[in-house]
């Protein structure tokens, strides 16, 4: 047989399955605007999304007032709402929840969301994340960025 007709006679199978392949990377990328849930989380088209390899702590509500409508949240979620400021994200699926939400690498352009929560001292690096993300928030920790600085209340009681 003849590489030809070995070609057409497999091309169908080929095609199925190069647009099968085609379809199941398409469903793990989503891209769109990014609307920041309270808890830190993203709704990017429809879809609940935790951000890759960290953990983001409850912190206090608190409210900006100097912006129209007052946006509230948590202080992680705010920061993580003025940095994306309406832009795309691009999500990558790297694991689907019980709950029907998923877990993704995040960028915004070419900035990975979960390594600026990080640098940014607003998230935790899960165990299994990349040992980039723990020297992150090494670095935001020592630094007292974020989570890790002192509270209002503690810079106002100070002599």
């Amino acid at each position: 047989m003849n590489i030809a007709h070995c070609l057409a006679r497999h091309l169908p199978a080929i095609l199925v399955a190069a647009i099968t392949a085609q379809q199941a990377i398409a469903q793990s990328d989503i891209s769109s605007f990014a609307f920041v849930q309270d808890d830190g989380t993203l709704k990017v088209s429809g879809t609940l999304i935790h951000l890759y390899g960290i953990y983001i702590p409850p912190t206090d509500k608190t409210c900006y007032t100097f912006v129209r409508p007052m946006p509230c949240g948590t202080r992680a979620s705010l920061a993580l709402d003025f940095k994306l400021g309406g832009d795309f994200v691009h999500c990558i699926e790297r694991a689907r929840r019980p709950d029907g939400s998923i877990t993704a690498s995040c960028k915004l352009g070419d900035e990975d969301l979960s390594a600026w929560m990080l640098q940014k001292g607003w998230a935790v690096a899960l165990p299994d994340a990349p040992f980039e993300y723990a020297a992150l928030e090494k670095i935001a920790r020592a630094r007292g960025f974020g989570i890790w600085g002192m509270p209002v209340d503690a810079i106002r009681k100070r002599p």
